[in-house]
C-alpha cells in the first residue's frame, strides 16, 4: 500500500486510535479496584471526622474498624430494615419517594460516649453538597460535622468544607425545648435566631450556605422519626 495515500493515512490513524483506546481501557480496569478502595477510605475518614476523630489514608481503616460499632439503614418511619449503610447511595435514595428511602446510620464509640452519624446530601450553587453530622445520644445535640462539595467556588461556597465553618456546629441543637424539629439556621448577617440553633453563613457564599441549610432541614426531617424513637 502506498504510504502517501489517503487510505493508508486513514487506516494508520484508525489502528492507532483503537490501540490507544484499548490501552486506556485496560489501565482503567486495572486501576478501578484501587480507585474504589481510595473512595471507601476517604468516606471512612469523613465519617470519623464528623465525630472529631482524625485519621489518615493509612490509618482510617483500622480506626474505623475499632470505632464504628454499628451500621444499619432505617426508613422515614424510623424502622431498621435490611441494607448496607456504607454502600447506600444517598443521591439515588433522595430521588425516591419518601416511603421508599433508605437512610444510613453509623454508631460510633468515642471518648465522650456513643454518637450517631447521619449522612446528608443536597444541592449547592454549582452542584451537589453532602456531609456527615454526628449527634450525641440525646439525639439532639450536634457533636461534630463534616461537609464537602463537588464544585463550589473556591474561597466562597467551597468554605463549607473548612474547619472554620464546620466547628461552630458542635453543641448546636436540632430540636427546640418543645421537642419540635427546627434544624440549624445557616444565618446571614442580621438574621435572628436562638444561638443554639444557628451558625454563621459563609461570607459571599449565600446560595451555598442556604443550600446546606436546606439539606440539613430536609435530611433531619427524614430522620426525625428515628431520632424520636432513639431518645
Amino acid at each position: 500500500m502506498d504510504r502517501n495515500s489517503n487510505t493508508y493515512t486513514f487506516l494508520y490513524a484508525a489502528i492507532m486510535v483503537i490501540i490507544v483506546a484499548a490501552v486506556l481501557a485496560s489501565v482503567s480496569m486495572a486501576l478501578k479496584p484501587a480507585q474504589k478502595k481510595n473512595v471507601a477510605i476517604e468516606k471512612k475518614q469523613n465519617i470519623l471526622a464528623s465525630v472529631n476523630i482524625e485519621s489518615t489514608a493509612a490509618t482510617a481503616e483500622a480506626i474505623y474498624a475499632e470505632k464504628i460499632i454499628g451500621e444499619y439503614v432505617v426508613t422515614v418511619k424510623g424502622e431498621q430494615v435490611e441494607g448496607d449503610a456504607f454502600t447506600t447511595d444517598l443521591k439515588k435514595e433522595r430521588a425516591k419517594d419518601a416511603a421508599d428511602m433508605l437512610l444510613p446510620v453509623f454508631e460510633v464509640k468515642t471518648d465522650d460516649g456513643l454518637k450517631y452519624v447521619l449522612p446528608l446530601y443536597g444541592a449547592g450553587l454549582w452542584g451537589p453538597v453532602w456531609g456527615y453530622v454526628s449527634l450525641s445520644d440525646d439525639m439532639n445535640t450536634i457533636y461534630g460535622a463534616n461537609f464537602d462539595h463537588e464544585g463550589e467556588t473556591p474561597g466562597l461556597g467551597a468554605e463549607i468544607s473548612t474547619t472554620a465553618f464546620e466547628a461552630p456546629f458542635k453543641g448546636k441543637k436540632i430540636f427546640d425545648e418543645s421537642g419540635k424539629l427546627v434544624s440549624i439556621l445557616v444565618a446571614k448577617v442580621g438574621q435572628v435566631a436562638p444561638e443554639e440553633h444557628k451558625v454563621d453563613a459563609i461570607s459571599g457564599g449565600t446560595i451555598t450556605s442556604k443550600g446546606l441549610e436546606q439539606m440539613l432541614q430536609d435530611d433531619f426531617t427524614a430522620y426525625e422519626e428515628f431520632l424520636n424513637k432513639k431518645k
